[in-house]
C-alpha cells in the first residue's frame, strides 16, 4: 500500500516539475514576444524619423524587410517553445508511466517472494517524498508568478492545475517465459 502512495506522490512531483518547465517556456515565449514588439516599435520610430531622408522605395523596402525578419523571429520563437512543450509533455508522461510500472512490479515482487523490503523502503521514504512534493508545488507556483510578470498583462500563463487522483489503471507487465 505504501508503495502505491509513494508512487502517487512521486507522480505528483513529476507533474509539478513538468508544470514548472512549462511556466518557464511560457515566460520564454512571452519575453520573446515582448522583445519582438519592442524591436518593431524601435524600427518603426527610426524609420519614421529618417523617412524624409530616404527615397520612397528604400523606406518601403526597409519596412518590408523588417516585417519579414519579424515573421522569421516569431516563427522561430513559436517553433522552439512549442517543441519544448512537447518534449516536457512526453517526458512527464514517460516518467509517470515508469513510476506506475515500478510500483506495480514492486507490489507483485513482494507478493510472489514474501520479501517486504520494498514496502519498508517505501514507508521510510514517503515523508521525504511528501516534503519534496510540497517544495515542488511551491516552485511551480513561483514559476507561474514569474512567467506572469514576464508576460505582462496581455499574455496569460499556464495555471497551476489542481492535482487529480491518478486513474486506477493496471500497468502492463511482461509475462515471464
Amino acid at each position: 500500500m505504501s508503495a502505491k502512495k509513494l508512487s502517487t506522490v512521486t507522480t505528483d512531483v513529476i507533474e509539478s516539475y513538468g508544470n514548472t518547465a512549462k511556466n518557464v517556456i511560457h515566460a520564454y515565449r512571452a519575453g520573446g514576444e515582448r522583445v519582438a514588439t519592442l524591436l518593431e516599435k524601435g524600427w518603426d520610430r527610426a524609420l519614421k524619423e529618417s523617412r524624409s531622408q530616404l527615397a520612397e522605395g528604400v523606406a518601403r523596402n526597409a519596412s518590408s524587410a523588417q516585417q519579414v525578419l519579424n515573421g522569421y523571429y516569431t516563427k522561430g520563437l513559436t517553433l522552439t517553445s512549442d517543441g519544448a512543450e512537447q518534449v516536457v509533455d512526453q517526458m512527464v508522461k514517460l516518467a509517470g508511466t515508469g513510476v506506475q510500472r515500478v510500483a506495480a512490479n514492486a507490489h507483485r515482487f513482494e507478493e510472489k517472494t514474501g520479501v517486504t523490503a520494498l514496502n519498508t523502503l517505501a514507508q521510510a521514504t514517503l515523508p521525504t517524498a511528501v516534503a519534496l512534493s510540497t517544495l515542488a508545488t511551491r516552485i511551480e507556483v513561483s514559476s507561474a508568478n514569474l512567467a506572469s510578470k514576464v508576460a505582462g498583462p496581455k499574455v496569460a500563463t499556464m495555471p497551476s492545475p489542481k492535482r487529480k487522483a491518478p486513474a486506477a489503471r493496471k500497468p502492463r507487465v511482461a509475462k515471464a517465459a
